[in-house]
């Protein structure tokens, strides 16, 4: 049976998906549950699949949007953030369709993003920490746990700031926060993770850490399998530097306010 839609909430969540026909059904099944569907709207960003991975959200009428061509994990999620400031959402959440995001998590995050800390601002991002007291038990090869201390020292050296868990894929967003990633050159396209959270904190966004429930995928290959993880770290190392520069050196959007959205 399909899902009955209402009035819009004020919470999006996105969840990019590329050939999930195995793990979907469950996470959707879970993101059906009253809790869930009184606080958000769904949104599936099927980006070319080649199974049946579109059938199955349209058949349990969640809103879909399908990619003609395979665009790559950033690139879907950033269209999910467009879609999101068109329809005027005030917060959205994204996660994976892989299973390995629990669905127990979105109603803490909403809340964390509602609450204004010791500032008295609201966070305009809030991480999913696998790695904080109170997450979740999550076990981490030895290669990961070594490119997760990387990436925490390079955002340490880059920003000051401690950040547990610098690859989570579970985030939290205000408008402001997925206005600036909508624009052009502002995420990217490829391995949205270190860099970009290295990119907000330098420009002064509000980013906080809470601990989070995840699973490892049910099935399938995940998107950094074979050669992959060495195409990945390259490319991750590149684009913080190059982030680092263009913000720490050329000053390039230090001057700009952040975006104001009326609702």
């Amino acid at each position: 049976m399909g899902v009955k839609y209402g009035e819009q909430k004020d919470l999006l969540i996105i969840m990019p998906a590329y050939n999930e026909e195995r793990n979907i059904p469950e996470v959707l099944k879970q993101l059906s549950a009253p809790e869930i569907r009184e606080i958000a709207d769904i949104l599936v960003m099927n980006d070319a699949s080649s199974d049946s991975t579109n059938w199955i959200v349209k058949k349990r009428g969640f809103k879909l949007v399908t990619n003609v061509f395979n665009l790559g994990y950033g690139s879907a999620i950033q269209l999910g953030y467009k879609y999101a400031i068109r329809r005027k959402y005030k917060y959205i959440i994204q996660m994976d369709s892989d299973g390995q995001h629990d669905v127990c998590n979105i109603p803490k995050m909403y809340e964390a993003l509602m609450t204004p800390g010791e500032d008295g601002e609201c966070p305009d991002i809030v991480l999913g920490s696998r790695f904080m007291e109170g997450s979740g038990e999550f076990p981490v090869s030895a290669s990961k746990r070594v490119a997760y201390a990387l990436f925490r020292l390079c955002i340490r050296i880059a920003t000051g700031r401690r950040i547990s868990d610098p690859t989570t894929g579970l985030q939290g967003l205000s408008c402001r926060a997925a206005l600036y990633y909508s624009k052009f050159g502002n995420f990217d396209n490829k391995y949205p993770d270190a860099n970009m959270l290295i990119q907000m904190l330098l420009l002064g966004y509000h980013v906080v850490e809470m601990p989070a429930v995840m699973h490892n995928r049910g099935y399938g290959v995940s998107m950094h399998s074979g050669l992959k993880p060495f195409v990945y770290m390259f490319r991750m190392m590149f684009s913080i530097l190059a982030v680092v520069f263009r913000i720490k050196v050329l000053h390039i959007g230090t001057g700009e306010k952040k975006d104001d959205i009326f609702f």
